[in-house]
């Protein structure tokens, strides 16, 4: 039935819809969709609310409550947890002035949800301010059919060996782009910084940008395109997958891979603050690799093999222009002496607040 059931959406006939969403709205009343993380880190929900005014910024949004004992985030005999307005973004789907509203969890006696990082975040951010923290984040992922299998593989075996997928063009090669461009529209829309697309390694396996962003803008951003992802998909009647390994054998894993710089990497000679930068990454790789997936490296243990474009979870390494490193050093900015780092460790569903939070507060502030 589960199965079934992930097809509906797509089956309903849009033009009929598009009927009622192209209906003029009273000009005082706009949609506000309140999304969050819900119990499990990686899912997202969302509830729609109408106000009777035009927010300018979240802080002007109530507080609104929900069920958490539906959400993995409370007990049923005390079940209102609640969501605190953290950012504001145009609505792709309801279009016009409404909004998709970030929100922060918060129990009954308000304090933080065990999934909700973000203040936490925000806190390391600030202190590190004068630093003025960059992220550009890599969100790769997996379309599944209704099946749960890879979009577009053959169900009795499997396609050709990697190789012609990545970046690739053709429809033999090609599986799932409309629904990769209808979300790049969407974001932009949102006004999410998206700045990028490709087709990944594996077939079905795609990867976004988004940045660069300064500070806790680069989460806040990637979970809202997580969400638009999710939801352009259901309309498509297919599924995303951030699981980092949803094949096994000799097919490329998912990663959330943040490029990372602090004015001083971008200034000139800023290749020995990256310099300095790894070697602090160096001392505290255990304590990276516990927050770079949701079940404390247990995920990333089926990805990080050191094989297939991915470093061994159990070493750190660094180099240049190398794919198989902890920490890569693009080719341009070694040979321009500044620039960035990339972190290739952290898994596809890693919480991109307690990622950028960790880098922060191991290179920024030496904690």
């Amino acid at each position: 039935m589960a199965l079934l059931l992930a097809g509906y959406s797509a089956a309903t006939n849009k033009a009929v819809l598009d009927r009622y969403l192209n209906l003029s709205q009273p000009e005082h009343k706009i949609l506000a969709t309140y999304v969050w993380i819900d119990g499990t880190g990686e899912f997202i929900r969302n509830k729609t609310r109408t106000l009777d005014f035009h927010p300018k910024h979240s802080s002007e949004l109530p507080i609104w409550i929900f069920d958490g004992s539906s959400t993995y985030q409370a007990e049923g005999s005390n079940s209102d947890v609640y969501l605190y307005p953290c950012a504001m973004y145009q609505d792709p789907f309801n279009k016009g002035k409404n909004k998709i509203v970030l929100c922060e969890t918060y129990k009954y006696n308000k304090t933080r949800t065990e999934t909700n990082h973000r203040q936490s975040c925000l806190e390391a951010m600030q202190k590190a301010a004068d630093q003025h923290p960059w992220f550009g984040i890599e969100q790769e992922y997996v379309i599944l059919d209704q099946d749960s299998y890879p979009f577009g593989w053959p169900k009795n075996g499997f396609p050709t060996p990697q190789g012609p997928y990545y970046c690739g063009v053709g429809a033999n090669k090609i599986f799932g782009r409309d629904i990769v461009e209808a979300h790049y529209r969407a974001c932009l829309f949102a006004g999410i910084k998206i700045c990028g697309t490709n087709a990944e390694v594996m077939p079905s396996q795609w990867e976004y940008q988004v940045g660069p962003c300064e500070g806790i803008s680069a989460a806040d951003d990637l979970w809202v395109s997580r969400y638009i992802l999710h939801r352009v998909a259901e309309d498509f009647g297919v599924n995303i997958t951030l699981d980092c390994k949803p094949m096994t054998g000799p097919w490329n894993g998912s990663a959330m891979t943040p490029n990372f710089s602090t004015k001083a990497m971008r200034d000139d000679n800023g290749i020995l603050e990256i310099e300095r930068a790894i070697e602090k990454l160096s001392r505290h790789h255990l304590r990276h690799m516990k927050v770079y997936d949701l079940r404390e490296g247990k995920d990333n243990e089926r990805r990080l093999l050191g094989v297939l474009e991915s470093s061994d979870i159990h070493h750190f390494s660094a180099g240049v222009a190398d794919r198989g490193c902890s920490i890569r050093i693009p080719r341009s900015v070694a040979e321009d002496r500044k620039g960035y780092l990339e972190d290739r460790r952290p898994a596809s569903n890693a919480d991109p607040y307690q990622v950028t939070e960790v880098l922060v507060r191991t290179v920024c502030l030496d904690e």
